[in-house]
């Protein structure tokens, strides 16, 4: 008996073979790639997350600057407590009052006005038990170069010998030993030129300058008996190299450059140092966070300041946190206060 399939013609035995095996090779195909986007998959989002837990270094924001808001202050650290005062407001007056922020307590307390003129761009070291401001800008923009010395006990001001070099503002200061450092800044030119001096005798002399370019806007800070001093600007180029000042041999020690991106190269930043590590960031850069770790001479990027953009802040450390403080973008100024843990991982989604 004849049988006629009417649904359509036939298949060969072979044709249906053939078909069967490509069926079975595409979906051993899509499997594999399944297989293989699903690997990619799990491992960008473990590296992911990895990367997540790498980035270490968390801000929290703490009790308000209880001072106007204002830029270009000085200040400086006695005994776990950081003392600042002078700057600019939103309105350009130049300012006097003089605070202490307890980091303990979280407090603020306004102490006794400074005892020269009201101006900003000044600098601050501590020596001892005293704390020093001078130089900077008066109301009328004129160069200065008295300092004053601030007794916390008696909370009280005098007077001392007027800074060795010419008057002038943007300078940098820190302090190795029982010695305060003052260089670089602005006096009509660009300036390298170093000074320092000594509590016990009352006077300043000159020590060798700054190994590397003159500039203004420097920033610094002190590791293990070595200071730190790098970025800043000369005639509006911003300068990345970096130098360490050894006191006990008076030399300026070139070191790794501060990154050759000019989009990290800066002035009028932060510096602190925790540790054998330092940390820079804001100013006319980015708010990205660079470490800097003494032990390798190296600099890597760790995280960002969660605050907003900012240049002429107040920065310090105490107890193996840093802070920041006060500043402006463009006519407008800061009174937040930010503290920053290297040890923890960085969480934006807490401020």
């Amino acid at each position: 008996m004849k049988i006629t399939f009417k649904h359509g013609p036939r298949t060969p035995f072979s044709t249906a073979i053939k078909f069967i095996q490509n069926r079975r090779s595409a979906t051993l195909t899509i499997v594999f790639y399944a297989m293989i986007w699903g690997f990619w998959g799990s491992f960008l989002s473990s590296c992911k997350n990895e990367d997540t837990v790498d980035v270490l270094g968390d801000w929290n924001r703490r009790s308000d600057f209880e001072g106007v808001a204002r830029n270009a202050v000085a200040g400086f650290v006695l005994n776990n407590v950081a003392y600042m005062g002078t700057g600019t407001n939103a309105d350009n007056d130049r300012l006097k009052d003089f605070w202490s922020y307890n980091p303990a307590k979280n407090t603020w307390t306004q102490l006794a006005d400074f005892g020269g003129e009201a101006r900003n761009t000044a600098v601050g070291f501590s020596a001892g038990t005293k704390g020093y401001i001078g130089t900077g800008l008066n109301v009328n923009s004129e160069r200065l170069k008295d300092f004053w010395e601030f007794d916390p006990a008696a909370n009280a001001w005098k007077r001392i010998a007027d800074f060795g070099g010419t008057a002038r503002r943007n300078a940098v200061a820190f302090s190795v030993g029982n010695k305060g450092y003052v260089g670089t800044g602005f006096d009509g030119n660009y300036l390298k030129d170093f000074w320092s001096y000594d509590p016990a005798k009352g006077t300043w002399e000159k020590i060798a300058s700054y190994g590397g370019a003159k500039r203004l806007g420097a920033i610094s800070f002190v590791i293990d008996g070595l200071a730190y001093v790098g970025t800043g600007n000369n005639n509006g180029s911003a300068e990345k190299d970096w130098w360490a000042y050894d006191a006990a041999n008076d030399t300026w020690i070139e070191k790794g450059d501060f990154e050759s991106d000019e989009l990290v190269q800066r002035s009028y930043a932060v510096g602190f140092a925790i540790g054998t590590k330092g940390y820079v960031t804001v100013g006319d850069g980015s708010n990205a966070v660079w470490v800097y770790d003494s032990a390798t001479d190296d600099w890597y990027e760790q995280g960002t300041f969660e605050g907003s953009s900012r240049q002429y802040a107040f920065g310090f450390a105490i107890n193996g946190k840093g802070y920041i403080t006060t500043g402006s973008s463009g006519s407008g100024r800061f009174d937040d206060l930010w503290e920053y843990d290297p040890t923890l991982v960085q969480d934006t989604s807490t401020n």
